[in-house]
């Protein structure tokens, strides 16, 4: 019975875990009964609001003539709602792509959902099956949802099927009137918390009001009040006076609270770190002080105080409106009030607490189109005119109301314009009347307009009783008309008397009376006594776009009703949220852009970053700029009086810079000094290696640094302790040694991660007659140690760095360069990729900036004119905000994607930071990345390199220094993650340019390659002269490479021959004792060049490379001293329009040269390889065509044979680079072996299974081999003796006789 008990004890605790863990998703719309729908009309009764249940058969379908189309569901209690899906009609075209969605708890009050950045609208549906789910960004409570189709398909009609998820919400509520005040007692006298969790929903009309308070006597609080209709939080975890730490912090959220709805916030807090949230919206922050601990008196506050004299709390409203779920660590207040708990205290007080929230109707009417306007009727002909109502706007400008007189008479016109409101009054035959009335009315609160007029005079109110009345006098007659506009005029078929030009109003209006009666719009429109067009009625859909404040670095946002822009004005920031620096990061920057002028310049150390712009001196040199931050220890400061106990701390205070600033300059320098001086009298510095030092100076992060200026880290000396020439030489500094004179240790301090100087400590000058000053020059930076941040990346992986946080906007900029044809430079994303920022290049011209940060995935791509992966470097910027997203690649223009209004930017990521590849190694980057910077901050690029991940350090690809380099003139590819060879410009083909490419020649074969077939024009002939040294064949040149192999046994034979139209040509001979002749025809002269005195014909390879710069010749053959020749002066240098190439004989038509022809026959016999004259290699086009057209003319026999080719003796090739290389194939080792230490004991037990068996079976088997059987009695022991009666007998003793019985037979 027992064990029965506790297991149904556990069963229904698991049952109730499961229930509380269970998210609150349950439908919520396909249990209610067809009376909770309801609809401004339906297209037929096929199509009622009762059908339009998620996944249901129909839909519901409005009228087409309702011009305000809506579907209502009253989910009959209060529910907390988390999400809604939609769908269109079934089996239709109908289907609804943007909507709005309302709620409340009543079915006249409501409030449209708003989403992060202000946006009202939902995406909705492209099809009419599929289910479009949206989960808010923070719960709502409502009883009443109503559905407002805004746009849907324009090929079909409106048409949804919907469902809301969510679950119920118990509801505890109280309401406040200015009077109504309660205090939760704590148990015990004093609450002390570590963390706390307190949470409430409220509503109200009040811009002002106290919801919660609290306080202790060591002077901590917590105050949550209205102000200014913002939820502000004061909070303290306490003061302390004798260390100076105040711990008040206050942060708000929110704006235009005062709108009669429900806001729900929620306090969360560990120790001096807060969540405050309110709808959705975090501010994160740290309480300031350093205490962690929340120490309250007493009780706790709610909706006032009840004994106002509080020494922490100035005079506050009380809250009026209600409350709802208020709780305290976890303690439903509200709960204990109505079961009136003994915890829980009230004033003395007449009337009883109401446990329920009466709502105020207000019918509120919102303009959010761009020709809005309400027409309502009037008394005609009155005497008097009186119009009231409220209205509520961010415009500049916009008609507020407009109306005509009876009998054309006149009309009045109320605008407003600059936070004011104009009113004119035109009366026929008179000069108009105009006037303004109020200040600032255009805040976004609720204001309020009463005008009254009549003959002779017009009044005005605004504000009711916080303003005064506005009169104006002036002789006119008045009889209204019978039509007032609000919100601005018809624009089309405007049969009207409303000729107002100016733009209509956008905002919300309510509580409108014409002549004193209060005007029911929904009345009006059934009636068809009104007309409205463009507005939304039962809502003020109406929100700050500027709260948050998406403008950075104290930008001004200004808004209006559909956007908002960012006033930058006296930043020192720029762009569309005021992100962009003006200023550049040094004045090494400064002298990279052109500016070459010594003076005063602002920099800007971060960037965009949060560090704001300071002024320094930039001594601007040739080769660098100098920045110069001076500071308030610039002269000598003299200390006396300190002691170690108790020193003097200087501080450093830097000239319009803080500490931070100036260490993010010398953080981002290459290189920066500081000269420091120490002038002591008796006074010791650093004292011996063994003793506390007297004195040392603070550095960046606070850090203690104990060598002075000329020493280095690590070493307590000074300058002299290094060069060892101190005044006593038992110390390292001058001062150490304690005499009564002045003496001095100064130098610089060089070690740039040390710096800046933010504090110098002394503390040994309050003996008699110490006394000691010191002087501290100025911070000295130069060059930038970020920009040549620098890896490679020769294998797919990636870094990871920590999650990049931006907030709303981001911008990133790198340098790249490669070879590959894709690739991801970085990457980083929240959970399963909802979102995600990522860098890459997607071909080889497009770079493309992808990003889904709260609307879906989407991109922007620059595309280039030109390859990307060319080997060389390119810069890459991107940016990202709530107004647009762009890249671009080195100077060129951006490429822009412009955001629609109330888009919100969300860039919470929670995974690491990845550069090189996106997650999971996809799409490795292969290549160079340097100078990575994100939102101001340089990504230490080198200190992440690996080398066995494949990520080096600075840009070393593998042509560096190639494991087998690249022959014969062959260009080395950098591939990055390997490199190959390019032999497209040589004479030779294979993996290194290694191999020979030649032919054999038969008797009377040659080979002729046109070069040009018309003489050089004048216009290339002048571009010969701007680049003598360019090789693209048809020039005149200055220069040439001429290289070729050969083998033969005959001579003499022309080998090489380059005509030109001109009597210009080179001509390498082989003469008839075999030597090789070199001839050049230059003008007038024909000098020639003896190459080689050897017999070269001796059927033997030779090879022979020859170059020309303009008179100096190089002649190499066959790997021998190369011999310099040079051309004689009186000859030109230009060897004019070369024309053609011949290879083994002369068939040049005109005369040819006798020096040439005499060995022009027979012609040449034997093998030719390698031939090449500058970028012509004739041999390879005929036995290699590559495609590209050529003229190429070959007569006789030639066959391809590398016969003339040199020996080559190939060096050794790496086995990762042979191309012929196979991996050897290793046995295959099974996964599931058993491991290390198992396996050996297994081979163990088999080794003793195998040498203990035949030991075992040896013995088992030969037990009885040397022993016989005998009849010899045993041993016994004698009782009265210790010793056998049998004994075995020893050495020494007298054996007895033994007579052996002969066994006898019977």
């Amino acid at each position: 019975m027992h064990r029965t008990s506790l297991s149904l004890v556990l069963l229904c605790a698991l049952v109730l875990h499961t229930c509380l863990a269970r998210p609150c998703r349950d439908a919520l719309v396909s249990p209610l009964y067809a009376s909770s729908f309801l609809a401004s009309s339906k297209y037929s009764v096929l199509y009622s609001p009762n059908l339009a249940r998620l996944h249901g058969s129909s839909g519901w379908s409005p009228s087409p003539s309702d011009q305000h189309p809506w579907l209502q569901i009253n989910l009959n209690y209060k529910y907390r709602i988390t999400g809604i899906s939609t769908q269109g009609t079934f089996n239709s075209n109908d289907w609804v792509t943007k909507y709005m969605l309302l709620y409340g708890d009543r079915p006249d009050s409501w409030k449209p959902y708003v989403q992060r950045a202000g946006n009202m609208t939902f995406a909705g549906n492209w099809n009419n099956y599929q289910v479009k789910r949206h989960y808010f960004h923070y719960a709502i409570t409502a009883k009443h949802v109503r559905f407002l189709p805004m746009e849907w398909n324009p090929d079909g009609k409106i048409g949804v099927r919907l469902e809301l998820y969510g679950c119920y919400y118990g509801s505890y509520v109280m309401a406040f009137d200015g009077d109504d005040v309660m205090s939760y007692r704590f148990r015990k006298r004093t609450m002390r918390t570590l963390q706390d969790v307190i949470s409430l929903n409220f509503k109200t009309l009040e811009k002002e009001g106290l919801l919660l308070h609290s306080e202790g006597s060591q002077g901590d609080f917590l105050t949550l009040e209205l102000h200014d209709s913002k939820l502000v939080l004061h909070i303290s975890l306490g003061s302390s006076n004798t260390q100076d730490i105040t711990g008040n912090t206050t942060v708000s959220l929110g704006n235009l609270l005062d709108d009669q709805h429900w806001h729900y916030a929620t306090i969360h807090r560990y120790g001096r770190h807060v969540n405050f949230t309110l709808d959705g919206q975090t501010n994160r922050f740290i309480c300031n002080g350093n205490f962690d601990n929340l120490d309250l008196d007493n009780e706790i506050y709610v909706g006032g105080v009840i004994n106002p004299v509080k020494p922490y709390l100035p005079h506050k409203h009380n809250f009026r409106g209600c409350m709802e779920n208020v709780f305290y660590n976890g303690v439903n207040i509200i709960d204990l009030a109505k079961s009136k708990d003994t915890q829980i205290r009230f004033p003395p007080r007449k009337k009883p607490v109401r446990y329920a929230c009466q709502d105020v109707v207000l019918r509120p009417m919102t303009f959010n189109g761009a020709n809005n306007y309400l027409q309502v009727p009037g008394p005609m002909r009155k005497i008097r005119m009186s119009v009231k109502f409220k209205f509520r706007s961010w415009d500049t400008i916009g008609l507020l109301m407009f109306t005509s007189f009876a009998d054309k008479t006149g009309s009045l016109e109320m605008v407003l314009s600059d936070g004011q409101v104009n009113i004119t009054m035109t009366i026929a035959g008179k000069k108009p009347l105009k006037f303004a009335a109020g200040y600032r009315l255009n805040n976004g609160f609720w204001h309020s307009v009463d005008l009254v007029a009549r003959d002779g005079s017009v009044t005005v109110i605004i504000d009711e009783e916080e303003g005064s009345p506005f009169r104006v006098n002036s002789e006119f007659t008045l009889r209204t008309g019978d039509k007032y506009f609000f919100g601005g005029c018809p624009k089309v078929n405007n049969d009207t008397d409303c000729l107002s030009s100016i733009m209509a109003f956008h905002g919300c209006m309510q509580q409108i009376f014409i002549d004193g009666e209060p005007i029911d719009v929904d009345i009006m429109q059934r009636r068809r006594w009104g007309v409205s067009f463009q507005i939304l009625h039962g809502t003020c859909a109406f929100t700050d776009r500027c709260t948050p404040n998406l403008c950075e670095h104290e930008g001004r946002c200004i808004q209006s009703w559909d956007d908002f822009i960012c006033n930058c004005d006296n930043t020192g920031y720029k762009g569309e949220v005021c992100h962009k620096s003006v200023f550049k990061e040094s004045c090494e920057a400064y002298r990279l852009s052109g500016k070459i002028s010594s003076g005063n310049y602002s920099i800007d150390p971060d960037g965009s970053g949060p560090l704001k712009p300071f002024f320094v001196y930039c001594n601007m040199k040739v080769d660098k700029g100098l920045t110069v931050v001076h500071h308030n220890r610039i002269y000598t400061t003299k200390v006396s009086g300190s002691t170690m106990e108790q020193p003097f701390v200087g501080d450093v205070l830097y000239n319009n810079a803080s500490w931070d600033e100036v260490s993010m300059l010398a953080n981002n320098s290459l290189f920066c000094e500081q000269y420091i001086e120490y002038n002591c009298y008796k006074s010791r510095l650093l004292n011996t290696q063994s003793g506390s030092p007297y004195a040392f100076w603070i550095g960046r992060n606070d850090q203690r640094h104990f060598y002075w200026g000329g020493s280095y880290p690590g070493i307590r000396k000074c300058d002299c302790g290094i060069r060892k020439d101190c005044t006593d030489n038992r110390f390292f500094c001058n001062c150490d040694a304690d005499y009564r004179q002045w003496y001095s240790d100064k130098g610089i301090l060089k070690y740039t991660d040390h710096m800046p100087v933010t504090r110098v400590v002394i503390g040994d000058t309050n003996r008699t007659g110490s006394e000691a000053t010191f002087y501290l020059g100025p911070l000295r930076c130069y060059g930038d140690r970020n920009t040549w941040n620098t890896v490679t990346f020769q294998k797919v992986t990636h870094m990871l760095f920590p999650t990049f946080r931006p907030g709303t906007s981001a911008d990133i900029s790198f340098y790249f360069k490669t070879t590959a044809d894709f690739g991801v430079f970085l990457e980083n994303s929240g959970y399963r990729h909802y979102n995600f920022i990522r860098l890459e290049m997607n071909t080889t011209t497009d770079m493309a900036f992808v990003f889904n940060v709260g609307d879906g995935i989407d991109n922007v791509t620059f595309r280039s004119s030109f390859p990307l992966n060319n080997d060389e470097w390119h810069y890459v910027k991107a940016e990202i905000n709530a107004k647009l997203a762009r890249i671009k690649v080195d100077n060129m223009t951006w490429v822009v994607r412009r955001f629609p209004p109330h888009t919100y930017i969300s860039m919470e990521f929670n995974k690491p930071l990845l550069v090189g590849a996106a997650e999971n190694k996809v799409q490795g980057f292969l290549g160079c990345l340097r100078g990575l910077r994100m939102n101001g901050v340089t990504l230490d690029l080198e200190g992440k390199a690996n080398d066995k991940e494949g990520i080096k350090q600075n840009c070393t690809g593998f042509c560096w220094n190639p494991k087998v380099p690249c022959r014969n003139a062959g260009r080395c590819i950098e591939r990055y993650s390997a490199y190959e060879c390019d032999c497209n410009n040589t004479a030779y083909d294979g993996m290194f340019c290694h191999r020979d490419i030649g032919a054999y020649f038969e008797q009377g074969t040659w080979v002729r390659y046109t070069i040009r077939s018309a003489a050089i024009t004048a216009a290339a002939e002048f571009a010969s002269y701007v680049d003598a040294y360019n090789f693209s064949l048809g020039y005149n040149q200055t220069s040439e490479e001429m290289s070729l192999s050969f083998r033969t046994t005959q001579s003499p034979a022309v080998l090489m021959y380059i005509s030109s139209f001109t009597p210009d040509y080179i001509a390498l001979i082989l003469r008839k004792d075999g030597s090789l002749e070199l001839r050049y025809k230059l003008g007038l002269l024909s000098p020639s060049f003896v190459a080689s005195q050897r017999n070269l014909s001796d059927g033997q390879p030779h090879i022979v490379n020859i170059t020309r710069t303009d008179r100096d010749i190089r002649i190499e053959v066959d790997y021998t001293a190369p011999l310099w020749m040079k051309i004689p002066l009186i000859s030109s240098t230009k060897f004019d329009s070369p024309k053609s190439m011949f290879l083994g004989r002369v068939m040049e038509t005109g005369r040819l040269d006798p020096e040439i022809q005499k060995y022009n026959s027979p012609g040449f016999t034997g093998c030719m390889s390698g031939v090449r004259f500058n970028n012509i290699a004739p041999l390879k086009f005929h036995f290699r065509p590559n495609g590209t057209l050529f003229n190429l003319s070959i007569s006789g026999n030639l066959y391809e044979s590398n016969c003339g080719a040199m020996p080559w003796l190939p060096p050794l090739i790496p086995l990762e680079a042979d191309p012929w290389y196979i991996k050897r194939v290793l046995p295959y080792l099974h996964d599931d072996l058993p491991s290390g230490p198992v396996l050996a004991l297994i081979i163990l037990l088999v080794l003793l299974l195998l040498v203990g068996l035949p030991l075992f079976l040896y013995f088992h088997f030969y037990r009885y081999k040397g022993t016989y059987t005998t009849n010899e009695p045993k041993t016994v022991e004698s009782p009265s003796s210790a010793k056998p009666l049998t004994e075995a007998p020893r050495k020494g003793d007298n054996l007895p006789q033994i007579e052996e019985e002969e066994a006898r037979g019977e």
